[in-house]
Protein backbone atom coordinates (compact mmCIF):
# COMPACT_ATOMS: atom_id res chain seq x y z
CA UNK A 1 0.00 0.00 0.00
CA UNK A 2 2.76 2.44 0.95
CA UNK A 3 4.66 1.54 -2.18
CA UNK A 4 1.71 2.42 -4.43
CA UNK A 5 1.33 5.78 -2.63
CA UNK A 6 5.01 6.52 -3.14
CA UNK A 7 4.76 5.59 -6.81
CA UNK A 8 1.70 7.83 -7.22
CA UNK A 9 3.46 10.77 -5.55
CA UNK A 10 6.49 10.16 -7.72
CA UNK A 11 4.38 10.47 -10.86
CA UNK A 12 2.48 13.61 -9.89
CA UNK A 13 3.19 15.61 -6.73
CA UNK A 14 -0.14 17.49 -6.95
CA UNK A 15 -2.24 14.35 -6.50
CA UNK A 16 -3.32 13.65 -2.94
CA UNK A 17 -3.15 9.94 -2.16
CA UNK A 18 -4.43 8.67 1.16
CA UNK A 19 -5.88 5.45 2.46
CA UNK A 20 -6.91 3.14 -0.29
CA UNK A 21 -8.51 -0.20 -0.66
CA UNK A 22 -8.42 -3.05 -3.08
CA UNK A 23 -10.79 -2.80 -5.99
CA UNK A 24 -12.31 -6.18 -5.12
CA UNK A 25 -13.27 -5.08 -1.60
CA UNK A 26 -14.74 -1.83 -2.92
CA UNK A 27 -16.83 -3.74 -5.46
CA UNK A 28 -17.94 -6.25 -2.81
CA UNK A 29 -19.13 -3.41 -0.59
CA UNK A 30 -21.02 -1.73 -3.42
CA UNK A 31 -22.62 -4.96 -4.63
CA UNK A 32 -23.52 -6.36 -1.19
CA UNK A 33 -27.01 -4.81 -1.11
CA UNK A 34 -27.80 -5.86 -4.67
CA UNK A 35 -26.51 -9.38 -3.97
CA UNK A 36 -28.72 -9.60 -0.87
CA UNK A 37 -31.76 -8.39 -2.83
CA UNK A 38 -31.10 -11.00 -5.52
CA UNK A 39 -30.72 -13.75 -2.93
CA UNK A 40 -33.94 -12.67 -1.22
CA UNK A 41 -35.79 -12.55 -4.55
CA UNK A 42 -34.58 -16.05 -5.41
CA UNK A 43 -35.64 -17.35 -2.00
CA UNK A 44 -39.14 -15.87 -2.33
CA UNK A 45 -39.40 -17.19 -5.90
CA UNK A 46 -38.58 -20.70 -4.74
CA UNK A 47 -41.09 -20.37 -1.91
CA UNK A 48 -43.76 -19.17 -4.36
CA UNK A 49 -43.04 -22.14 -6.65
CA UNK A 50 -43.34 -24.53 -3.71
CA UNK A 51 -46.63 -22.93 -2.62
CA UNK A 52 -47.94 -23.15 -6.18
CA UNK A 53 -47.05 -26.86 -6.32
CA UNK A 54 -48.73 -27.55 -2.98
CA UNK A 55 -51.80 -25.56 -4.03
CA UNK A 56 -52.12 -27.34 -7.36
CA UNK A 57 -51.62 -30.71 -5.69
CA UNK A 58 -54.27 -29.89 -3.09
CA UNK A 59 -56.73 -28.68 -5.70
CA UNK A 60 -56.25 -31.74 -7.90
CA UNK A 61 -56.37 -34.12 -4.93
CA UNK A 62 -59.67 -32.60 -3.83
CA UNK A 63 -61.05 -32.77 -7.38
CA UNK A 64 -60.09 -36.45 -7.68
CA UNK A 65 -61.68 -37.21 -4.31
CA UNK A 66 -64.90 -35.47 -5.34
CA UNK A 67 -64.94 -37.26 -8.70
CA UNK A 68 -64.41 -40.80 -7.38
CA UNK A 69 -67.89 -41.87 -8.46
CA UNK A 70 -67.41 -40.38 -11.93
CA UNK A 71 -64.08 -42.18 -12.35
CA UNK A 72 -65.68 -45.44 -11.22
CA UNK A 73 -68.43 -45.06 -13.82
CA UNK A 74 -65.90 -44.22 -16.52
CA UNK A 75 -63.83 -47.30 -15.66
CA UNK A 76 -66.97 -49.49 -15.54
CA UNK A 77 -67.82 -48.27 -19.03
CA UNK A 78 -64.38 -49.19 -20.34
CA UNK A 79 -62.14 -46.20 -19.77
CA UNK A 80 -58.47 -47.10 -19.58
CA UNK A 81 -56.27 -45.84 -16.72
CA UNK A 82 -54.27 -43.71 -19.16
CA UNK A 83 -57.54 -41.97 -20.16
CA UNK A 84 -58.18 -41.02 -16.54
CA UNK A 85 -54.60 -39.83 -16.09
CA UNK A 86 -54.92 -37.72 -19.24
CA UNK A 87 -58.26 -36.30 -18.02
CA UNK A 88 -56.97 -35.31 -14.57
CA UNK A 89 -53.66 -33.93 -15.80
CA UNK A 90 -55.42 -32.07 -18.61
CA UNK A 91 -57.80 -30.45 -16.14
CA UNK A 92 -54.90 -29.42 -13.89
CA UNK A 93 -52.81 -28.07 -16.75
CA UNK A 94 -55.69 -26.02 -18.15
CA UNK A 95 -56.16 -24.39 -14.74
CA UNK A 96 -52.41 -23.86 -14.40
CA UNK A 97 -52.05 -22.47 -17.92
CA UNK A 98 -54.81 -19.97 -17.18
CA UNK A 99 -52.89 -18.83 -14.10
CA UNK A 100 -49.64 -18.63 -16.08
CA UNK A 101 -51.25 -16.42 -18.73
CA UNK A 102 -52.68 -14.10 -16.06
CA UNK A 103 -49.25 -14.05 -14.38
CA UNK A 104 -47.48 -13.19 -17.64
CA UNK A 105 -49.84 -10.29 -18.26
CA UNK A 106 -49.23 -9.03 -14.72
CA UNK A 107 -45.47 -9.50 -15.12
CA UNK A 108 -45.41 -7.44 -18.30
CA UNK A 109 -47.41 -4.74 -16.51
CA UNK A 110 -44.98 -4.67 -13.57
CA UNK A 111 -41.71 -4.66 -15.53
CA UNK A 112 -41.04 -0.99 -14.76
CA UNK A 113 -41.21 -1.65 -11.02
CA UNK A 114 -38.55 -4.37 -11.28
CA UNK A 115 -36.27 -2.42 -13.61
CA UNK A 116 -34.21 -1.09 -10.68
CA UNK A 117 -33.52 -4.61 -9.36
CA UNK A 118 -32.24 -6.08 -12.62
CA UNK A 119 -28.62 -6.11 -13.67
CA UNK A 120 -27.43 -7.33 -17.03
CA UNK A 121 -30.87 -8.25 -18.42
CA UNK A 122 -33.76 -6.31 -19.82
CA UNK A 123 -37.11 -6.12 -18.07
CA UNK A 124 -38.69 -8.19 -20.85
CA UNK A 125 -35.94 -10.78 -21.10
CA UNK A 126 -37.30 -13.50 -23.42
CA UNK A 127 -35.41 -16.27 -21.62
CA UNK A 128 -37.07 -15.37 -18.34
CA UNK A 129 -40.52 -14.99 -19.84
CA UNK A 130 -40.21 -18.41 -21.48
CA UNK A 131 -38.32 -20.37 -18.80
CA UNK A 132 -40.41 -19.29 -15.79
CA UNK A 133 -43.81 -20.28 -17.25
CA UNK A 134 -42.38 -23.55 -18.54
CA UNK A 135 -40.94 -24.33 -15.10
CA UNK A 136 -44.27 -23.54 -13.47
CA UNK A 137 -46.15 -25.73 -15.94
CA UNK A 138 -43.66 -28.55 -15.33
CA UNK A 139 -44.21 -28.26 -11.57
CA UNK A 140 -47.97 -28.24 -12.21
CA UNK A 141 -47.61 -31.41 -14.28
CA UNK A 142 -45.77 -33.13 -11.43
CA UNK A 143 -48.31 -31.88 -8.89
CA UNK A 144 -51.17 -33.28 -11.01
CA UNK A 145 -49.54 -36.64 -11.59
CA UNK A 146 -50.02 -38.12 -8.09
CA UNK A 147 -53.76 -37.42 -7.89
CA UNK A 148 -54.09 -38.68 -11.48
CA UNK A 149 -52.43 -41.96 -10.56
CA UNK A 150 -54.73 -42.24 -7.56
CA UNK A 151 -57.73 -41.80 -9.88
CA UNK A 152 -56.69 -44.92 -11.80
CA UNK A 153 -56.81 -47.01 -8.63
CA UNK A 154 -60.55 -46.46 -8.13
CA UNK A 155 -62.44 -49.74 -7.98
CA UNK A 156 -65.56 -49.31 -10.16
CA UNK A 157 -67.72 -51.52 -7.93
CA UNK A 158 -66.85 -49.62 -4.75
CA UNK A 159 -67.35 -46.27 -6.50
CA UNK A 160 -70.74 -47.33 -7.84
CA UNK A 161 -71.93 -48.58 -4.45
CA UNK A 162 -70.96 -45.41 -2.61
CA UNK A 163 -73.62 -42.85 -1.70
Amino acid sequence: MRRSCAVSRGLDKTVLVSGGAKLESMLDQRMAERRFQTWLLALFSALALLLAAVGIYGMMSYTVTQSTREFGIRMALGAQPRDLVRLVIGHGLVSSATGVVIGLVAAFALTRVLAGLLFGVTTTDPTTFIAAPLALLFVALLACYLPARRATKVDPMIALRSE
